[in-house]
């Protein structure tokens, strides 16, 4: 594999030979306890806002979360191109290559955080007002999310360098470097909430200053190995061609997550239409229900670095192993975690509300979506392998037409003659249950395809 100390080697997991659950697992847990963290971010806000601001801070804070989502997401599925790149490069030994991309992918991630900090802080008043934010929350979440925006320089930075470090095999240090800047995160969200009074400022400020604290971390790391993924900030800049690959793969990975975000906004905006305790309720269960997808998603971001290092090396019979054994245990951990969650919904809801309405509302969101949340997950597993083999742009188009614009009908016409939260929360696991039949069939195409040495597209 690529040169490297046997400090640096310590981190990194040889992907393409010898047994795979095992390295897996090694891969995938600090992985998901990242993924937890970086979570807590946000569910510490709304935990310190609900129990110590109110509901209508609660409500700001949580009605901004698919707004984000919707306007960071096409620049995160660039870091996503990043991954597969860095991995494939990194699998086939190619160092030159893969320095060329680490620096490409940095001084995007750089470009990327300049944007969105100007779109944040120009655009999203006018789109809040748009998407039906309650009266009473509208101030707040403008604050909230103008200050969180000042951070996203930072995010981009952490989370295209933690990409990169995944696609060699590390996920252990972004870990830890999650880690202490959530702690740091959660302390200064008690410090500026309680004693100073800050509310919604406070949260957001937290989320900036422990964001920047991880980004430091993370570039550090890169900077100080003496691997072929070495960053130089001398070196800063763009490479034409591996700029081109990074977005053939992470645009249509970006546009799915974007208009998949936009099919939450039209959703936000269709729970907004019930009254603020529905919102806070709906906000405190979304809120809930991530740790699941995180515990899943994980499993997505594991079998897209596997499958990218392997088609790196050409070993396409090991892919379609790890494609079987992410689904497996994918389904698995959606089945418990979902389960666990829908069995003590109430308590764990008490963390954000002491207000039994609100309880009963984020209840039953749970229920309706923990239920059948492996599904999610099965569907992002498939995706996750079919763009490590290179195709990104076929799994968008099937995601979609199957979830994203299923469920912006649904709204339209069910939802619009049955107005009830539960009516508008079982599309989930109906676009779920269609998009993954659909991806499993794009995949038997696909690995066929690859496998015979036939192009992509």
């Amino acid at each position: 594999m690529a040169s490297g100390s046997l400090s640096v080697k310590k981190y990194e997991i040889d992907m393409c030979n010898g047994p795979l659950l095992g390295k897996m697992l090694k891969f995938y847990f600090p992985l998901m306890a990242s993924s937890m963290l970086q979570l807590l971010f946000n569910a510490a806000d709304i935990i310190v806002v609900g129990r110590f601001a109110g509901p209508e801070a609660l409500a700001a804070v949580g009605s901004t979360s698919s707004l984000i989502n919707l306007l960071t997401n096409l620049f995160m599925g660039l870091s996503v191109g990043a991954n597969v790149m860095v991995a494939r490069y990194y699998g086939a030994d190619q160092d030159d290559e893969l320095s060329d991309m680490v620096h490409t992918a940095i001084t995007t991630a750089l470009i990327s955080g300049v944007v969105l900090l100007a779109v944040g802080l120009f655009l999203t008043g006018p789109i809040l007002t748009a998407m039906g934010t309650t009266a009473d929350a509208l101030p707040l979440a403008k604050i909230y999310i103008r200050i969180y925006f000042c951070g996203m320089p930072f995010m981009m930075l952490y989370n295209f360098g933690a990409a990169i470090l995944r696609a060699i095999g590390d996920t252990r240090r972004p870990f830890i470097y999650l880690f202490i800047s959530g702690l740091i995160n959660f302390v200064l969200n008690l410090v500026f909430v309680i004693p100073f009074k800050m509310s919604v400022s406070g949260v957001a400020l937290a989320t900036v200053i422990s964001q920047g604290i991880a980004a430091f971390l993370i570039i550090r790391c890169l900077m100080n190995t003496d691997a072929a993924y070495r960053l130089i900030l001398t070196k800063l800049h763009v490479t034409g061609d591996k700029f081109l690959k990074m977005i053939g793969i992470g645009i249509p990975a970006g546009l799915q997550g974007v208009l998949f975000s936009f099919s939450n906004v039209i959703i936000q905006s269709s729970v907004n239409t019930f009254d603020t305790t529905a919102v806070a309720g709906n906000t405190a269960g979304m809120n809930l229900e991530g740790f699941v997808y995180m515990a899943m998603n994980a499993f997505s971001q594991t079998s897209l670095s596997f499958s990218g290092q392997n088609y790196g090396a050409r070993k396409f019979d090991r892919i379609k192993k790890i494609m079987w054994l992410s689904l497996i245990c994918v389904t698995v951990t959606g089945l418990i975690f979902g389960g666990t969650f829908i069995l003590f919904a109430k308590p764990l809801l008490h963390l954000y509300t002491t207000d039994p309405a609100v309880i009963s509302y984020g209840v039953l969101r749970l229920r309706y979506i923990c239920a059948a949340y492996f599904l999610c997950g099965t569907m992002d597993t498939i995706v996750g392998v079919l763009r490590g083999m290179g195709y990104s742009v076929m799994p968008m188009i099937v995601s979609l037409t199957g979830a994203c614009l299923f469920r912006i009908v649904w709204i339209f016409t069910i939802f619009r003659q049955v107005h009830k939260l539960e009516v508008l929360y079982i599309s989930y696991p109906i676009s779920w249950f269609i998009t993954t039949a659909v991806h499993l069939i794009c995949f038997a195409i696909c690995f066929s395809r690859v496998s015979k040495g036939r192009s992509q597209s």
